[in-house]
């Protein structure tokens, strides 16, 4: 680990630390289970151990930044066998994710700051300095990745959008001045393989290229009783390219593209009155989820004697098909709306439904900044703007199930006689967004620092209602909406950010400060607001207004002996944050808005290195939510929906030799979920949820074979509720062996 570019009183705090008799791990892992060990780390007078984050915009160390960062490198990666965001997260305090019925919706809590369906992300994730467009970017297979780091609590003035919970910073591997590569090879009990790698090396003086990618194709896990065969299966293939250009000392060109293909079932819900009930899958339709993303991006930096000028452009596109069965997702002779059909029409004329939704999003976006050299001494300093133009699309409906299969619906009702549309709405819009942004620090001493960033994000929502009219839902007293009408939006709002930080020693970092995260509005589909009113639901309407989270946070970090401390803790007014609700008449998935809610929590993590190569680690947060204000006034007192009460976890890792030429890894991980209630009105609630993920390994020449096992004791439950009913189930037990190999 290099620390060229750190501030000049973290080098002489880390010069100090290299020849302590404390320093055996340092902060690798101050606020990450087991989170950046090195298999065979030096000596600590030889090399530190200590970790380089670069989420506050500069590059320090792990102990000596004042926020809570959670930080794998690239051996930790390994070592944990993170895979996609789920497996990080997992291993993260205070940080939940929510997987549902198909890829693109995959739910970030932060917390207590929540994220749902067609909602802006509740965190800004950046990869290769390059900031995610769409959530439904984020659910990705991870691979030849170096570092990811969360940092928790509001980011606004750091990062802007969507940073209202934090932000998640991924690097990928970076071309190497020699030709190098790696390669896994993999199987899994879901009669499924998988393949990852990649290879760097120098094209011409000054050119560097990397080239990367992973295929995974699995049968899947869950069973579809009804059919007969497993719901789930997954094909997933991924590329990634780079090519790095050091014209000259001073200007670099780093341009990347990456290709996302997958192709999954969807939809297999089903409907319980508990989220703690699990029942088995039976829809008749397998459903079909196909989603592909496209991104290229260009990052031209010119470091200057004074300055360094940093430009990133990036376009993206993503498309993603889903279809499956509806409501109540049973056999056609066995559901609700063939049985309420053929109670009106009479008997031999009842039908069921299926249902599609058809999402299309291109999106440009470029951000300049100028920032003084990492060098610069005591005081440091960063000005810059952001735009971002996005068109997007958007059909949901629901279509006649005859028995022929769900028939994709994309940008138009459909004529197929095999599949008779019922209900449909469509939208487009198109969304334009800036932002302005100044960040600086200054170090007093050694021991005393200040960091004030502000930020300044005003977005521009216009969306057209491309519904036919005949498909436009009409309820008496409300005003029905017509094809073809504009309707626009703007939302913005100033985000600042203040943290003072005390050093007392080298050991320990005391930080405290105020935050302001905002996260835009938008629009619903035209037409919910009416439906809402038709089905007695308050708070849902047409539009969905933005959110803010104001948070005071202090927080501790400490190396004692071998044991390394961390504690936080916060307190969050948020104002319209989101709720969900499912309208089954048109499929539509909506958001409504809470206007107030106070997020109470902390975090107490610690870790330590027992023996040689062998640490363990534990860690404890606590999220307490209250709902202050909604219209219906039986919510208020209510736990906010989707907020895990507590996250608990235990782990502990061997990583080092067990002979002079092998290597060995035996790694057990255990996180408990505590309690979690899904809508603003508390109806249900899910139980605790504990999961044990294992691995075991060796390490010769280069080649390594471990064994791996997530939610080792198939714990089965629910991994979301919607109202209405809906459950999704967890993935159960996996379980497999991979090979690896590094040259």
């Amino acid at each position: 680990m290099k620390f060229s570019g750190l501030s000049r009183s973290a080098k002489n705090r880390l010069g100090r630390k290299a020849v302590s008799t404390t320093a055996i791990a340092a902060a690798t892992i101050v606020t990450a289970p087991l989170a950046a060990q090195d298999t065979a780390a030096a000596p600590a007078a030889e090399e530190s151990d200590e970790i380089v984050v670069t989420s506050l915009r500069r590059s320090e160390t792990l102990q000596d930044t004042p926020a809570a960062v959670t930080a794998f490198d690239s051996q930790a990666i390994q070592n944990a066998g993170i895979e996609r965001p789920a497996d990080f997260i997992a291993l993260t305090s205070n940080v939940t994710l929510v997987e549902t019925q198909n890829a693109g919706n995959a739910f970030v809590i932060i917390r207590g700051i929540t994220q749902n369906r067609n909602s802006e992300p509740s965190v800004a994730v950046i990869v290769d300095g390059v900031q995610q467009v769409n959530p439904a970017q984020f659910n990705q297979d991870l691979f030849d990745i170096e570092q990811i780091e969360v940092l928790k609590g509001p980011q606004g003035g750091l990062y802007g959008r969507n940073a209202i919970g934090g932000a998640i910073i991924i690097n990928t591997k970076q071309p190497t001045d020699e030709f190098a590569g790696n390669f896994t090879a993999g199987i899994d009990n879901g009669f499924g393989y998988f393949l990852r790698g990649g290879i760097s090396g120098p094209l011409a003086e000054n050119v560097k290229f990397r080239i990367a990618g992973s295929w995974y194709d699995t049968n899947g896990f869950i069973p579809n009783t009804f059919l007969g065969e497993d719901a789930d299966p997954v094909q997933d293939f991924s590329l990634r390219g780079n090519l790095l250009i050091e014209a000259t000392d001073q200007l670099t060109f780093d341009l990347r593209a990456s290709v996302n293909q997958l192709r999954t079932q969807g939809l297999y819900y089903n409907i319980v009155g508990d989220v703690n009930t699990i029942a088995p899958v039976r829809v008749n339709n397998p459903g079909q989820n196909d989603r592909d993303i496209y991104n290229v991006a260009l990052k031209i930096e010119y470091a200057g004697d004074n300055a360094v000028f940093t430009s990133v452009s990036s376009y993206d596109t993503l498309s993603e098909i889903l279809t499956g069965d509806a409501f109540d997702f049973l056999p056609i002779e066995e559901s609700f709306f063939f049985n309420l059909f053929e109670g009106i029409f009479g008997a031999g004329n009842g039908f069921d439904l299926t249902q599609s939704q058809y999402l299309n999003v291109k999106a440009f976006s470029q951000e300049v900044r100028l920032a003084s050299p990492e060098d610069s001494g005591r005081f440091n300093w960063m000005v810059g703007g952001y735009l971002i133009d996005t068109t997007r699309f958007i059909s949901t409906g629901n279509t006649i199930d005859t028995g022929n299969g769900a028939l994709p619906v994309f940008r138009s009702p459909s004529t197929n006689p095999l599949n008779p549309q019922f209900s449909f709405l469509s939208d487009g819009q198109e969304n334009f967004a800036w932002a302005l942004f100044a960040n600086a620090g200054y170090e007093f001493s050694d021991q005393l620092r200040v960091d004030a960033s502000l930020r300044y994000d005003r977005d521009r929502r216009r969306q057209t209602t491309l519904t036919p009219q005949g498909f436009l839902p009409n309820v008496p007293g409300v005003p029905q909406a017509q094809s073809g009408e504009v309707r626009t939006a703007t939302f913005d709002d100033w985000q600042p950010k203040i943290t003072l930080t005390y050093e007392p020693t080298p050991d320990l970092t005391i930080y405290g400060g105020y935050s302001r995260g905002f996260r835009s509005g938008g629009f619903n589909q035209t037409g919910v607001g009416a439906e809402s009113v038709n089905a007695g639901i308050v708070g849902v309407g047409d539009l969905f207004l933005a959110e803010t989270a104001d948070t005071f946070e202090v927080g501790a970090k400490a190396q004692v002996g071998p044991v390394r401390l961390a504690a936080a803790a916060y307190t969050t007014k948020s104002e319209n944050s989101y709720f969900f609700v499912f309208l089954a008449q048109s499929s539509t998935q909506n958001l409504g808005n809470i206007p107030e809610t106070r997020i109470n929590g902390f975090e107490v993590e610690a870790s330590a290195e027992l023996f040689p190569d062998f640490d363990v680690n534990a860690a404890l947060g606590v999220t307490d939510s209250e709902i202050e204000d909604f219209p219906d006034a039986s919510v208020i007192g209510n736990e906010a929906p989707q907020i895990s009460r507590y996250t608990l976890n235990l782990g502990a890792q061997y990583a080092g030799p067990v002979s002079d030429n092998v290597d060995a890894l035996l790694r057990i991980d255990y996180r408990r979920l505590g309690r979690t209630f899904w809508e603003p009105f508390n109806t249900t609630s899910r139980d605790p949820v504990d999961v044990v993920d294992a691995r075991a390994g060796l390490t010769f020449g280069g080649i390594s074979v471990t064994a791996f096992a997530a939610n080792l004791f198939d714990e089965t439950y629910n991994a979301e509720f919607s109202p209405g009913g809906f459950v999704f189930r967890a993935r159960p037990a996996r379980y497999g062996v991979e090979v690896g190999y590094k040259f």
